[in-house]
């Protein structure tokens, strides 16, 4: 079995590489589904490269009450985990309105709708591009 992948802290200009970019993208993608998997609603992928330093892409995702954001925040770290990625940290679980977990370059940002909309981090990314969602099997 081999060690899992760490996430590593951003470096100056670490949005340039195009091999870090897309291992974030991935991550990003892996994120989506793993929230999809759990029902998360209105999933989006916000591509923030080169428009902040903490992070290349957002994923944003709601859950309809704090069990379901919960569960869906849970199932993210764990399917991540699986794959060798490890979080930098997550934070809001106890209550579990909002949640976000941090794997460094890809910011996940778990909401109950309420919460989502008073802080509107859609419209405040409106201008950003959108990473089209994975695709789940019909079984899922």
């Amino acid at each position: 079995m081999s060690e899992p992948r760490k996430t590593r802290p951003r470096a100056e200009g670490a949005g340039a590489d195009p091999s870090r970019q897309e291992e974030a993208r991935a991550i990003a993608t892996q994120v989506a589904t793993a929230g999809l998997a759990k029902k998360a609603e209105n999933v989006q992928i916000i591509d923030v490269r080169g428009k902040v330093d903490y992070a290349d892409f957002l994923v944003l995702m709601s859950g309809t009450s704090d069990r379901h954001v919960a569960a869906i925040a849970q199932n993210v770290e764990a399917e991540l985990a699986l794959q060798g990625t490890r979080m930098l940290a997550l934070e809001g679980l106890p209550l579990a309105r909002w949640v976000l977990i941090d794997f460094v370059d890809v910011v996940v940002h778990v909401f109950q709708a309420e919460w989502r909309d008073l802080y509107d981090l859609d419209g405040l990314w409106m201008d950003a591009g959108r990473v089209a969602l994975p695709q789940l099997p019909e079984s899922a």
